[in-house]
């Protein structure tokens, strides 16, 4: 791996979008802020539920963005069309997850599940390129 493939740029814009989809979630928090009346540094709300699914929403992919990236990154190496496609997979599963949960009914949220067959995606080809790198097949 002395470079990065050609077509590693898709997998830059990938993470491009995976940043757009946490700045959305941000702002939707931002904007439920001011409809609930939820202050700062306040986290969540004790009588607004519908406040606590957007901030947990968007908490929720703040969780795993930092494991996301990685895999992202990593599996482009070796197969940068793929990743790019479960990155945006996956951010198309946040968005889905996330308006879910903004319906104030946390079961809704599941309908975004799919987006985590883009996350698992990811992780089994960065485990692939480690075991391509290391001999082990």
């Amino acid at each position: 791996m002395n470079s990065v493939p050609k077509d590693y740029g898709y997998v830059l814009l990938a993470a491009t979008a995976s940043w757009g989809t946490c700045m959305w979630m941000a702002k939707n928090v931002a904007d439920g802020r001011k409809k609930y009346g939820v202050p700062y540094p306040r986290m969540y709300s004790d009588t607004e539920d519908t406040f606590n699914c957007i901030q947990r929403a968007h908490q929720n992919t703040l969780e795993f963005y930092p494991s996301f990236l990685f895999f992202l990154s990593t599996a482009g190496l070796e197969r940068p069309r793929f990743a790019a496609s479960c990155g945006l997979l996956w951010c198309l599963g946040r968005i889905v997850y996330a308006k879910g949960y903004y319906s104030g009914k946390p079961e809704k949220r599941n309908y975004g599940g799919f987006g985590n067959i883009g996350y698992l995606g990811l992780i089994g080809c960065t485990v692939a390129l480690a075991a391509k790198k290391l001999e082990l097949y």
